[in-house]
């Protein structure tokens, strides 16, 4: 699983990327470089969040697939942008916001479990995780707060200005709190990942102030270098005064012996 999960990394990074843009949003581009750093994780598809304006037909349901793209920006936009795009109108337009969408696949599913729980926790409350057959694990890290509102049919206008112009303000409201929550997933993603690394590494707790002014390790040489002094020291009191006793009797010894020569002469 370790070898297959690694290669898929590899594959999908180094793969060219398919999308309309073609390169990862500017907005998330720390987001998607932090995850992809990581051993535990790599970004399959994504989004910042867009406001679009897509002419489809009625039978399409607005599909992507089925429909011109009239105006699309990652950043907020402007009324005007919007009443440009629906002059190019010839079927049915529709304004959509679509927020901040991030797809991540996971070593193992406690990664998933992590990255769903830092998900859900900066807001993004409509993120979920699967396991597919094949052994992926996929975080998807959406949220709910998008728009999607028709504004002509069949080419003909649906609103005046003052509506476009509401929608406007609407639409750049939902974007500036997309980046909001965006920022906060980033600030709680690092937040996380730290914190899991700490644990993996299992850092002992710091010595204590009094533990640096008198290490555990040294107080016990100390200590035992001291009864080893004492124990000597008792040691060789007793080797100094059987020494004495033996010095005493030879010297009597010798006394008595010169006594007894003396008898003889």
């Amino acid at each position: 699983m370790e070898k297959t999960f690694t290669q898929w990394k590899k594959q999908c990074l180094n793969k060219l990327d398919l999308s309309k843009k073609g390169s990862v949003d500017q907005d998330i581009e720390h987001v998607v470089s932090l995850l992809n750093s990581c051993e535990e994780y790599f970004t399959t598809s994504s989004c910042s969040g867009r406001i679009i304006l897509i002419d489809g037909a009625p039978e399409s349901d607005v599909q992507k697939q089925n429909c011109t793209w009239l105006f699309v920006s990652h950043q907020k936009c402007t009324s005007d942008d919007l009443v440009s795009g629906l002059a190019k109108s010839s079927r049915d337009a529709v304004l959509k916001f679509e927020p901040f969408v991030l797809h991540v696949q996971c070593r193992r599913l406690e990664d998933a479990q992590l990255m769903h729980s830092v998900a859900i926790n900066s807001g993004f409350r409509n993120s979920g995780l699967t396991v597919g057959k094949t052994g992926k694990i996929i975080t998807a890290i959406r949220s709910t707060h998008g728009l999607e509102v028709p504004l002509s049919h069949k080419g003909k206008l649906l609103a005046g200005h003052e509506y476009i112009s509401f929608l406007t303000q609407t639409a750049n409201q939902k974007m500036e709190e997309n980046l909001r929550r965006i920022h906060r997933f980033y600030q709680n993603l690092q937040s996380a990942l730290t914190t899991e690394k700490l644990q993996k590494l299992q850092l002992p707790d710091p010595p204590s102030s009094q533990e640096l002014q008198h290490p555990p390790d040294r107080l016990a040489t100390e200590k035992e270098e001291q009864s080893k002094r004492s124990v000597y020291k008792r040691r060789r009191k007793r080797e100094q005064h059987k020494t004495d006793c033996c010095h005493g009797d030879k010297s009597s010894s010798v006394q008595e012996l010169d006594d007894c020569l003396d008898l003889f002469t």
